[in-house]
């Protein structure tokens, strides 16, 4: 099989952009998709968020590009706006070797009149969540005329989410003749039905998803349901972790214990389907700077996240699902690093267990959970504190203004300043808590690109 992306039909400027990206060997699924990519071949993948899917598809259609036509050529259709935004970023960052392509994100929480003048003006990638690119579609703003390739990117989650009858819409928007690429974490009927309909012939790959004991340590923990809250208190508390995400299977479950490990002192932020876009934004933020150590969140809010260095995930309550179960814990345990996999269970869930341990073909390893009272333990404090800044990408504002503007005039070390996010409107920079006054003090009376902007501590 296919090992190094040099032995692959690329063009030699993409080959050493590739390159100077850190990319030397494919990822199972690069090495498995690529070459059918490449070929021009329908594609159906079992692949989840962190396994390289993205420069996956990235690469193949930046292979196929006309950029000297301005047309819509390639259509990635992902279920969240964050992992759009991912999406978007990657391939940017792919798309280096040459000056001369537009990739416009279509995403809803954003206004469409400014994503409909970039349309306007020519685009040759776009990508966007369904409901935004139908609404661009039925008022003939998005063309699909010239569209080559087409991306459903984590397809199992759009479905879940209600998105069938828009995806068949946007679909009917496209040409016949057309390479469709489905990607999807797990293979249900509906995706089959799906493949069925869009597809032509496509080829079937499959990545091995289970986890070895060497990427992921599996630990499982029998419990009350009356003490479930107090077990998860004495395992965040025990291993600390800085980076955890807590999985619940509902919104008001999310909220509640968010609020109660709030009140113990955790640092801890919920992530749910009722937060506005703003709202998931900074929770997003801060979890990703690590200025908050522990996200709970449902399946639903959770998908398309890829934090880098997620020391641990916790399964609060089992999924009913082995395959999101497996998901769920696939976020820890990368890039070669150990991964922590905590699962609480009570009696009524031991058939769940029994289920992943048939998925996963292995033996859980069960372990007892020591009393542990939540309110008497130190708690472990995030490193990064945030400060949310009044100006963003329509201010001209760039990571750099603000870097520039802490190192030199402010007098901030520039170790001690963390991940500056940029947004239209406004930005986020972290910092380390003990610098987090004077950074705060001097971005007040200072001033960023030679403009004052009002500036608080987000939390």
């Amino acid at each position: 099989m296919t090992t190094a992306f040099s032995s692959l039909p690329l063009h030699p400027a993409l080959l050493d952009n590739i390159a100077s990206l850190g990319y030397s060997q494919l990822t199972p699924i690069q090495a498995e998709a690529l070459p059918c990519i490449l070929a021009g071949q329908d594609i159906i993948a079992q692949a989840k968020t962190g396994s390289g899917k993205t420069a996956a598809f990235g690469i193949g259609l930046l292979s196929h590009m006309d950029f000297s036509r301005f047309n819509v050529q390639a259509l990635v259709i992902c279920p969240t706006r964050e992992l759009a935004d991912q999406v978007c970023k990657e391939l940017r960052l792919l798309a280096r070797f040459t000056q001369n392509v537009k990739i416009l994100p279509l995403c809803g929480g954003v206004p469409s009149r400014p994503q409909a003048d970039s349309l306007e003006h020519g685009v040759h990638i776009v990508v966007g969540t369904p409901g935004r690119l139908q609404e661009h579609l039925q008022k003939r703003k998005l063309l699909l005329n010239h569209l080559q390739v087409l991306v459903l990117d984590e397809a199992d989650r759009m479905l879940d989410m209600g998105f069938a009858e828009v995806i068949s819409d946007i679909i009917s928007y496209a040409p016949k003749q057309r390479q469709t690429l489905l990607f999807s974490a797990t293979y249900s009927d509906l995706i089959r039905d799906i493949s069925k309909r869009f597809q032509n012939q496509p080829v079937t790959i499959s990545i091995d998803h289970n986890h070895s004991d060497g990427a992921i340590k599996q630990h499982f923990y029998q419990t009350e349901k009356p003490k479930r809250l107090n077990a998860l208190g004495y395992l965040l508390a025990y291993h600390r972790p800085e980076s955890t995400v807590v999985f619940c299977n509902t919104k008001r479950e999310c909220q509640d214990i968010a609020a109660a490990l709030d009140n113990c002192g955790f640092s801890v932020q919920a992530l749910h389907g009722d937060l506005d876009q703003k709202q998931r934004d900074q929770v997003l933020v801060r979890f990703g700077n690590k200025s908050c150590s522990i996200l709970v969140a449902t399946d639903v809010a959770a998908r398309g996240l890829d934090i880098k260095d997620l020391q641990a995930v916790i399964n609060y309550e089992l999924p009913w699902d082995p395959e999101i179960y497996v998901h769920r814990i696939g976020r820890t345990g990368r890039a070669g690093r150990q991964g922590l996999a905590l699962s609480l269970c009570i009696t009524a869930e031991l058939e769940r267990v029994k289920a992943i341990e048939d998925y996963q073909n292995m033996t859980a390893h069960w372990d007892d959970l020591a009393p542990f009272p939540m309110a008497h333990e130190p708690r472990f404090q995030p490193p990064m504190a945030t400060l949310w800044i009044d100006g963003g990408r329509k201010d001209k504002l760039r990571p750099g203004d603000i870097l520039g503007a802490l190192t030199g005039e402010g007098g901030i070390v520039g170790s001690a300043i963390g991940k500056i996010d940029i947004f239209d409107d406004h930005a986020y920079v972290a910092i380390q808590q003990d610098f987090l006054g004077d950074a705060l003090a001097w971005l007040k009376r200072g001033k960023i690109k030679g403009r004052s902007f009002m500036v608080r501590h987000s939390r």
